[in-house]
């Protein structure tokens, strides 16, 4: 675990997590999908699948288009295939999410120790529930917080507010761990909350550097020597 800074003295009573990359290989189960799609068309492009996703824009990095465009572009389109291939995708993604090691064993002892825990996700609610049930996490959290609750998505402030008021929290008591340094980190510590960069799982291919967490973590179990010594404990 490196740290960054001194960390502020305040005691930390909530941990916001991000959900996809943070506590499960959401990438990995996306080019296990991405490759199914392929074998299904007789194709051999899985990572150039993968990379329609990650296009900036507009849509959203679940948006089934992208295959629809990836199928058009392949000369291989049919609407009775294009519907095959969305089923395909969505069937093969969720069952390769996995959590990454000790992360059930270190929510348990969160909660054990009493704190709030939250999710805070791009995800649609029914999608992070699907992901979180399947991953056997959902019962442990508190709230999840998705994207069609606010209209927005992170970096956007809203999304982090409304963690907030639903945990019921002021933000120097939470500490937010996410993947990405942009989208998780940033925002949220510009709001005053700590932060703690899941170096781990962060599989953010196109994405800058240039924002700074208070911990960088190398295994989720780092959280509670964070947490612990951020309450005094």
């Amino acid at each position: 675990m490196q740290e960054t800074r001194r960390t502020p003295d305040h005691r930390i009573t909530a941990v916001l997590f991000d959900m996809d990359n943070t506590l499960f290989d959401f990438v990995g189960a996306k080019i296990a999908a991405c490759d199914a799609v392929n074998r299904r068309l007789g194709l051999d492009r899985g990572r150039d699948l993968l990379f329609y996703f990650l296009r900036h824009d507009g849509r959203s990095f679940e948006d089934w288009g992208h295959i629809r465009d990836f199928m058009v572009d392949n000369a291989v389109f049919s609407e009775d295939l294009y519907a095959e291939c969305c089923a395909i995708y969505e069937e093969v993604k969720v069952q390769n999410l996995i959590p990454y090691p000790h992360i059930e064993e270190t929510l348990l002892e969160l909660k054990e120790q009493g704190l709030f825990l939250s999710v805070v996700t791009d995800a649609c609610f029914e999608n992070a529930v699907i992901r979180l049930e399947k991953t056997g996490l959902f019962p442990i959290f508190d709230e999840v917080i998705t994207a069609d609750m606010t209209g927005a998505h992170k970096p956007d402030p809203k999304v982090f507010l409304l963690a907030l008021e639903k945990m019921g929290r002021q933000p120097s008591e939470v500490l937010m761990v996410g993947d990405s340094l942009r989208r998780d980190i940033g925002p949220a510590k510009k709001l005053g909350m700590m932060t703690a960069y899941a170096g781990y799982g962060d599989r953010n291919f196109l994405e800058d550097r240039q924002k700074k967490a208070d911990v960088t973590l190398a295994d989720i179990r780092e959280v509670l020597k964070v947490v612990n010594g951020k309450n005094g404990v």
